[in-house]
């Protein structure tokens, strides 16, 4: 199996070349169940340069054929607020892109997607969907668009006319792509693309994208990526680890003095005073008057 450029590189050296719309337009597709063209690519704020920004994080805005807005993000990093973060970029996105004095109704269809590479929240699937729905608190009914609203605004539920996030937690990916669907976290996840692929985008990615392309500085800078991203994980297992033994140490500090306020409950109640309880405890005279039965 031939390996192939990463999508976060891709994105941020081949990506943006019309020629290659072709690879995003395919994930969206496959993503969004539904073909997408991409119009234009867009400015985004994120595409910085310095030396952590380089291997972090990349995004990528672009317009489909709709006037929708996708926002693409990929995300090495383990920032613990990522999920305020997505709300913030969306947000951005529907106040940036409509002018002043245009109504409501000119406010434009946004998606989020987000590819991270770490575990974000605690759940079993490695795909999410994030939409917008409102459930009445009595009757449990979702609330609908009149036949007017509908009409005008050419959709046929509330949660389309907001935000939808999708997160692709891509290193929870572990077993063989059957779907397409799959075969694009595998390649998101791996670098290498299923030898009998057949989602859209993955044709291109297998004639655009391969390493052999690349010039010797472009592979050097492409391998200098990849460690600093190998980098970047480790120091994240590290401080995970430093935190679990921090945890237990603390848990076992909680634990030692709950079995010693129980003890001085204990000598209390048998009529021993603040500092005979002190002593035989270790808890200060003024720790022990502030325990109660």
């Amino acid at each position: 199996m031939e390996n192939y450029i990463r999508f976060d590189w891709a994105m941020k050296r081949l990506l943006r070349n019309k020629a290659n719309y072709a690879v995003l337009e395919g994930l969206l597709t496959t993503l969004l169940e539904e073909k997408v063209t991409i119009h234009k690519l867009l400015e985004s704020e994120s595409n910085q340069e310095d030396e952590f920004d380089k291997y972090n994080r990349v995004d990528m805005l672009a317009e489909n054929s709709k006037g929708e807005l996708v926002l693409i993000e990929v995300q090495n990093n383990n920032e613990y607020a990522y999920f305020q973060r997505m709300l913030f970029g969306a947000s951005k996105l529907v106040t940036e892109y409509i002018n002043r004095g245009e109504g409501y109704e000119k406010v434009r269809k946004v998606y989020s997607v987000n590819i991270v590479y770490f575990s974000l929240g605690h759940g079993k699937d490695f795909v999410y969907h994030g939409k917008t729905e409102f459930v009445g608190i009595h009757n449990g009914d979702i609330l609908e668009l009149s036949p007017f609203q509908k009409q005008t605004f050419k959709v046929d539920k509330v949660s389309q006319l907001y935000p939808e996030y999708y997160i692709l937690k891509v290193n929870d990916f572990n077993r063989v792509a059957k779907t397409p669907l799959e075969e694009w976290i595998y390649y998101l996840n791996t670098g290498n693309v299923p030898e009998n692929a057949t989602a859209p985008g993955l044709d291109t990615v297998k004639e655009q994208l391969k390493l052999n392309r690349m010039s010797r500085e472009e592979l050097k800078a492409y391998y200098k990526h990849l460690d600093n991203i190998v980098i970047l994980r480790d120091n994240i297992m590290t401080e995970r680890a430093e935190g679990r033994a921090e945890g237990r140490a603390e848990g076992l500090a909680e634990g030692c003095a709950e079995e010693k306020a129980a003890i001085a409950r204990n000598l209390k109640v048998l009529g021993m005073t603040a500092e005979q309880i002190a002593q035989a405890t270790g808890l200060t005279k003024e720790e022990v008057e502030k325990i109660h039965f």
